[in-house]
């Protein structure tokens, strides 16, 4: 059962999921921590480049599936226009000042 982004628990992680399925790249990126990193299926990637790739220029959109560790990690549907839709699981290192500093993600 799809959890709906506006009951995601995190505000932080709400918020990321709310930017990647609006599309909103600018939204998306004053989301994000100065310096902050991510990583797909274990290997660490150019976050600006990932985004482009694999959100923006794709159309990405979560569907997410269950939530756990207060609402910072995730088990989501994925689709984008390259890869179609995949299982896909998300983890969030949220600051204090509630922005998110790092993001991996992979297959789930």
């Amino acid at each position: 059962m799809t959890i709906q982004p506006a009951k995601l628990r995190d505000p932080a992680v709400r918020a990321f999921v709310n930017a990647v399925n609006s599309h909103d790249r600018e939204g998306f990126l004053s989301l994000l921590a100065p310096g902050a990193t991510m990583a797909d299926d274990g290997s660490d990637r150019d976050l600006a480049d990932w985004i482009d790739q694999e959100i923006f220029s794709t159309h990405g959109h979560l569907e997410v599936d269950n939530e756990s560790n207060g609402g910072r990690n995730l088990l989501a549907r994925y689709r984008n226009d390259t890869w179609g839709e995949m299982r896909t699981r998300w983890s969030f290192t949220v600051e204090d000042d509630g922005r998110i500093s790092r993001f991996e993600t992979g297959q789930a």
